[in-house]
């Protein structure tokens, strides 16, 4: 499962060595961009108690937002696997697309064209400069893996997929997948 090098439509799974970080512990991150500008991903398993009617008052269904990262958290970011449905799209890997006309994204889901299965919210993003998350991997901040998934992820990205991640790499990763969030409060 895991590879070397990172490459958009990857995924980024937190060591357990990230305990205590704010925005990253236990996170699992869907890179969007990588290149040698730098790295840009959402994380895909932090809900926020926000849906996105308490943030655009023209959308009706109350479909959960995410925490996509420490970045520019004031702003709204999604992906989705609808690109026939929503102009200006730009594929990521494997089905799953960034962006778009959003005002056609309002009508889309208002009209129940899409449902909560296609598309995820996110209020900010995670950045890396140039060579930022490099380093990271080196000091083995991350563990790089395929979206074996697919444009499915949305579906089955859940608050456990980090622990589902742990167990498919075995090993003392397992010991990691059943420890407390916060191993101190043990």
């Amino acid at each position: 499962m895991p590879i070397n090098q990172p490459q958009k439509g990857n995924l980024l799974i937190a060591e357990p060595s990230l305990t205590g970080d704010v925005s990253f512990n236990r996170s699992i991150v869907l890179l969007a961009e990588h290149n040698n500008d730098g790295s840009v991903g959402f994380i895909l398993n932090k809900p926020l108690e926000y849906t996105i009617n308490d943030l655009v008052d023209d959308i009706k269904p109350s479909f959960r937002v995410y925490n996509g990262g420490p970045v520019e958290q004031d702003n709204l970011y999604f992906i989705h696997k609808v690109p026939d449905l929503i102009e200006g799209s730009i594929e990521i890997s494997n089905g799953i697309f960034w962006g778009g006309d959003f005002q056609k994204i309002v009508g889309l889901i208002n009209n129940n064209i899409i449902t909560q299965n296609d598309i995820r919210f996110f209020l900010g993003y995670s950045g890396w400069d140039s060579m930022q998350l490099d380093y990271e991997l080196t000091s083995k901040s991350w563990i790089i893996a395929t979206n074996e998934h697919k444009s499915l992820i949305l579906e089955k990205c859940t608050n456990n997929l980090w622990k589902e991640k742990m167990d498919q790499l075995g090993g003392d990763y397992l010991l990691w997948s059943n420890a407390p969030e916060n191993p101190a409060l043990n």
